[in-house]
């Protein structure tokens, strides 16, 4: 029997893969039109695909960041919430952040609808 979080998670793998390579269009082709994406570089929220192609061009011309996702842990309701390793660098290679953080995504129709960073559950708490 076919995982039915399986082309969920494979959506998601393309789009961190998209982001990491730098590929803007790879990684809208995973969202809807509409998409909600946090700023959480800068504060705030981007809106639709012009948006978050600002955002993100603005965020690689200040830091290098690359994010792995390391489990997915399905929450219902078309969530799924990402455990992700998170390396952040200055554009002289420098290590300004590394961490777990956690990503939690709303799919709808196929497509990333919204993301938003969440703290993740502390261990033992089943999340």
């Amino acid at each position: 029997m076919t995982d039915p979080r399986l082309p969920v998670i494979e959506l998601l793998r393309t789009a961190y893969a998209a982001f990491n390579e730098r590929d803007i269009d790879a990684a809208l082709a995973t969202m809807a039109e509409d998409v909600a994406w946090p700023k959480a570089f800068k504060g705030g929220q981007a809106r639709g695909h012009r948006e978050v192609r600002a955002y993100w061009t603005e965020q690689w011309s200040e830091i290098n960041p690359r994010v792995e996702p390391t489990s997915f842990h399905p929450e219902g309701a078309g969530r799924m919430l990402v455990h992700v390793h998170q390396v952040v660098r200055d554009l002289a290679g420098a290590v300004v952040a590394d961490g777990e953080v956690g990503h939690r995504f709303t799919i709808e129709s196929g497509l990333i609808r919204s993301m938003e960073v969440c703290p993740l559950p502390a261990p033992g708490s089943g999340g």
